[in-house]
Formats: C-alpha cells, sequence, structure tokens
C-alpha cells in the first residue's frame, strides 16, 4: 500500500502538472513549434499535403499563427526566436537563403552574403545571428550582426565543412568537420572568430563524432555517434570543455538527441519502444521524462525543440504526428518550475515508469 501511494504521488508530480496546446493552425496539414521566446513560439506551417513551409508566429495559441512568408518567397521556416528577432531561411528562385525577420512578412530581410550560393540562419541572440553559408564550393560556419554585410567566416583553418547551430551572449556553438576528424564532425564553441574554436569532441575511444545543437550561458546540447554504429547518437550535454561531456541517453533508450538547453533543463527525443518521444533532461541520464506522456489522444512520433522559462513556468515548444488527424502538428507543453526538492521525485518518477514499461 506504501509503494502504491509514493508510486501515486511521483506519477502525479511527474505528469499531472503539464498542459499541452496544440498549436495547428486551421486548415494546416503540417505544422512544428521549432522555436520559442518570451510568450512567442516559431516555426512552420504548410496548408496543402506536401506543400510549401510557411515560416510563421504564434503566441500560445493555435488561433494566434502570423504567416510570416514573404512576398515571392517559394518557402520559408523560422529556426529561431529572440526579443522581436526571428531567424531561419527563405527559398526563392531555387536558392536557400539565410533569413531575418522583426515580426511581420514585411520585414524579412535577406542575409545571404553576395559570394554565397546557399546559406541558412538557425539561431539568433536578437543582435546576433549564426548558421552556415556555402562560399567558394565549402560549407562554412557564419556569424552576422544583421546585415548581409556584416558576415563573419567562423570555419576553422583546415576544416572541410563546419556549421555554427546555436549562440548566446557573444558566444556561438555547432560542428566542424577538421582534418584530423577523419571525416566526423566535432562539437565545438567559438568567440566571434575562426580562431577561437574549441573542440567539445569527447576523447573517448568509442566516439567518433560529435555536434551542439543548443546553448546556454553554461551548457551545450547536442549529441554523440559511436564507432560499432555510426548512426546511433546519444543526447549529450557539456560545460564548456570536451571533458565536461555527460551522456543524456536514458536507460531503454536505442537513440536519443538534445536539441536545446536553458537554466540547466534540456530537451530533444529519446527513441523508446520503436518511437522518439520528446523528452526532458535536467543535466542527467536519470532525469529523463517522457513528454509524450501528457499528450491526449493517440500519437506517433514526438519532439521537443526548444526551452524557455520565466522563472516560474517551464515552456517547451515541438511537434507530434497526430495519428487521428494524420498530420504533424506544433505543441507546447508547460508546467510550474518544479521544487528543489521535486526534481528528485522527477526522477524518481521517470525510473519508476520505466520499470513499469519494462
Amino acid at each position: 500500500m506504501k509503494i502504491a501511494l509514493v508510486s501515486a504521488l511521483i506519477s502525479g508530480v511527474a505528469h499531472a502538472q503539464w498542459t499541452v496546446t496544440n498549436l495547428a493552425p486551421t486548415g494546416a496539414t503540417s505544422s512544428a513549434a521549432l522555436a520559442m521566446s518570451g510568450t512567442n513560439q516559431a516555426g512552420f506551417a504548410a496548408f496543402s499535403v506536401a506543400g510549401p513551409e510557411h515560416a510563421g508566429l504564434w503566441s500560445g495559441t493555435a488561433a494566434s499563427w502570423t504567416d510570416l512568408n514573404p512576398a515571392g518567397a517559394d518557402s520559408s521556416r523560422i529556426n529561431a526566436t529572440s526579443g522581436i528577432q526571428q531567424a531561419g531561411y527563405v527559398i526563392a528562385g531555387g536558392r536557400t537563403k539565410a533569413s531575418l525577420w522583426s515580426g511581420s512578412a514585411d520585414s524579412w530581410l535577406d542575409l545571404s552574403p553576395a559570394t554565397s550560393t546557399s546559406s541558412q540562419a538557425y539561431s539568433t541572440s536578437g543582435t546576433q545571428q549564426v548558421g552556415y553559408a556555402d562560399v567558394g564550393g565549402v560549407r562554412r560556419a557564419s556569424l552576422w550582426n544583421g546585415t548581409p554585410d556584416s558576415w563573419q567566416d567562423l570555419s576553422p583553418a583546415g576544416a572541410t565543412q563546419s556549421y555554427a547551430l546555436a549562440n548566446f551572449d557573444g558566444q556561438q556553438a555547432g560542428y566542424a568537420i577538421l582534418s584530423n576528424s577523419f571525416g566526423n564532425a566535432h562539437a565545438g564553441m567559438w568567440t566571434g572568430t575562426a580562431s577561437s574554436w574549441v573542440d567539445l569532441h569527447p576523447s573517448s575511444a568509442a566516439l567518433t563524432g560529435s555536434l551542439v545543437y543548443g546553448m546556454s550561458a553554461s551548457q551545450q546540447a547536442g549529441w554523440v555517434t559511436f564507432n560499432f554504429n555510426s548512426q546511433m547518437t546519444h543526447a549529450s550535454v557539456w560545460t564548456g570543455s570536451a571533458a565536461s561531456w555527460v551522456d543524456l541517453n536514458p536507460a531503454g533508450a536505442i537513440q536519443s538527441v538534445a536539441v536545446d538547453v536553458a537554466d540547466g533543463w534540456q530537451v530533444g527525443y529519446a527513441v523508446v519502444g520503436g518511437k522518439p518521444r520528446a523528452s526532458l533532461w535536467n543535466g542527467t541520464a536519470e532525469s529523463w521524462e517522457d513528454l509524450s506522456t501528457a499528450l491526449p489522444g493517440s500519437w506517433g512520433l514526438t519532439s521537443a525543440r526548444s526551452i524557455w522559462s520565466d522563472g516560474s513556468t517551464i515552456f517547451i515548444a515541438g511537434y507530434g504526428h497526430n495519428n487521428i488527424s494524420g498530420n504533424d502538428e506544433a505543441l507546447l507543453w508547460s508546467r510550474p518550475v518544479p521544487a528543489p526538492g521535486a526534481v528528485a521525485l522527477l526522477t524518481l518518477g521517470a525510473l519508476a515508469a520505466r520499470r513499469r514499461r519494462a
């Protein structure tokens, strides 16, 4: 009886507090919330089967959808938002262009460098943007300060390919394929110049590749791959050095990826029971929480893409495949920030749920 009562209390702490809002706009056949900042979520929606994606914004409800696809664009997507600024890409005239918006379709700005054949922005701090640009036949990690003329090449010396996928407070992170990395990606960080590159790839001989997707003031989130299976990724978190690497892959998961990090929390997905599940961590593999259990109805794959907190509430943006509608649908999870003692209960809850599944 005591065990059952404790289990019930843990389950209540772990799951009952989540509120999930379906952000899919009316008429959308596909949508995803890929980023959030404050009360705004950003990503894309399509309005016909296999139709073009339109970059867009929400402010917490499906009805708040604002279409940011510029006039003349074939398609567009927002990858990041900070304050009033959104970053992503537009496809126009057969060319992918790094792009910047400030809340409306008319505000669209083409960031693509004059010498580039393709480019994309993946993150913005509100003043600086990062991504890649194809210049001289090489895909180069890139930094902008709000204009195409401000473009800076961050590719480390000798890199055959590099991407900047995240930035925060003057730092940038992503990956590079280096001359000594045998064709494998190495997670890394910059502080505004190519020469500032710091390799975050862990020293373990079992690991072949690594990448950073998201970052905060103190942490970097991403994945690593293993030499016995280069397709198997483990969600990972770092605190500024290769030696700080922590494997977040939960017990029972065959694959996982961490996409974003804020205030010590990481989000992404883990493949458990043959299905990708939107996931939340608090710095350890044991802290893993399956966010898909909070969804009503029937869902296939789910993924958490961005996390933000106002200090009292955690907000998580992502998407899932609704088995009833047959569509991928943008989603927003929210719940109060757990008290310090409750975090331990959340971890116990996740372990208990895993044992029940086993």
